[in-house]
């Protein structure tokens, strides 16, 4: 009976050892999951909640930052088209007489003044008109001293009146024929008072008829022009306007005051407006269009007849706040855009939850679910990036 008893002893404390150590290390999981879940409520807290970026980060992104502003998100008209100068704004310098061009003054980009040289010309037909000139004018002074004489005569009841009537006419037809070839002189810039006192022009110039810009120039020196050609053109790009094409189901929807947004690839990047003056009243047949002229009211940048545009005209007068498309992240079935603060030298960029509405172009109307500061600053682009770096500051602090 006592060795029974020893060895019953041995086996409890053994099945008390066992339970002890079972108990042990239940206590030492549960510290280490009570442990684990304090770090990661400690990783939670520590979420990267902006995204920071040093003045030279922010100058090689090219941040674009600006205040929210209200626009027409509703209610327009596609239209494309070029850009115009109204017809009196545009001149084509032509030549009135068969001439070599001896000298060109300008090049095309040149700045010009209202009668302004441009280039000058040379030829036997402009001394020969000049000479013709001086004749039909001496002439003239012939013939009125003749007509003043047989007037005299006529009076004092001396003289034919066949012959004063003769002289009469004669002097009038002289007259005809000198105000005739003065008024081609005047076209070729040819003072005729000079030719009068016996100056005969080798070479006239050619004048801009308006201010402006010289478009194109085709001639060439030493070149042979007839009459009526085409030797430059100037165009006074001040009154540059949009000339926007709208098909004939919008044209209802179409009037003059209308705003219209429009865009030209010479100015990346860059919303121009105008106001619709004028809408056309007959049809282009292809494509089936009218024409819609439109002031510019932005005027910036080098504005050239003949660009293309792409433009929105605005039906409706409904404004919301917006966004570009660019300054919106998507994280899951969430949308962000991200406030801007400066920090010393550096940008602080953090993520603010919107709702989005019916995209517009480029444009995005956005509301908070939070409330904002009226004059608060938003990145209007780089939104994914600033998502990415975002993600990659939880990810390290995730670990």
């Amino acid at each position: 009976m006592k060795n029974l008893s020893k060895y019953t002893v041995i086996a409890l404390l053994t099945m008390l050892l066992g339970l002890t150590s079972c108990g042990d290390s239940k206590s030492e999981s549960a510290e280490n999951n009570e442990g684990n879940s304090e770090t990661e409520e400690a990783h939670a807290e520590g979420k990267a909640e902006e995204v920071m970026l040093t003045a030279k980060q922010f100058e090689a992104l090219q941040m674009q930052i600006d205040t929210l502003q209200m626009r027409n998100m509703s209610g327009y008209v596609e239209a494309n088209g070029q850009l115009e100068v109204p017809p009196q704004n545009e001149a084509t310098i032509t030549t009135v007489v068969g001439a070599n061009v001896v000298s060109i003054e300008v090049i095309e980009g040149d700045k010009v003044n209202k009668g302004q040289t441009v280039a000058y010309l040379s030829h036997p037909n402009i001394i020969q008109k000049q000479t013709d000139y001086l004749n039909a004018y001496s002439n003239s002074q012939f013939l009125k001293k003749e007509f003043e004489r047989q007037k005299t005569l006529y009076d004092a009841g001396v003289g034919s009146g066949a012959n004063f009537q003769k002289a009469e006419a004669e002097y009038q037809a002289s007259r005809s024929m000198v105000n005739g070839l003065e008024a081609q002189l005047q076209q070729l810039s040819v003072s005729a008072s000079g030719v009068r006192n016996g100056t005969i022009y080798q070479r006239v110039a050619l004048r801009s008829p308006i201010e402006g810009f010289v478009q194109k120039v085709e001639v060439k020196t030493g070149q042979y022009v007839e009459p009526q050609t085409d030797l430059m053109e100037i165009v006074d790009t001040h009154h540059v306007h949009a000339d926007l094409m709208v098909f004939e189901k919008d044209v209802y929807k179409v009037k003059e005051g209308q705003k219209v947004t429009f865009n030209v690839q010479s100015i990346p990047g860059k919303e121009l407006t105008a106001e619709i003056y004028s809408v056309g009243k007959t049809f282009e047949q292809n494509p089936k269009a009218i024409h819609v002229h439109a002031e510019i009211e932005n005027k910036e940048g080098n504005l050239i007849p003949g660009m293309y545009i792409q433009g929105r005209i605005q039906t409706d007068n409904n404004k919301t706040l917006a966004i570009p498309e660019s300054a919106i992240a998507a994280d899951g079935n969430r949308f962000f855009v991200f406030l801007v603060e400066k920090e010393g030298d550096d940008w602080s960029f953090t993520p603010n939850e919107v709702t989005k509405g019916a995209q517009d172009g480029e444009w995005i109307p956005i509301d908070f679910l939070t409330e904002q500061k009226s004059n608060a600053k938003y990145a209007f682009n780089n939104a994914y990036y600033l998502m990415a770096e975002m993600k990659k500051g939880e990810a390290e602090h995730s670990h």
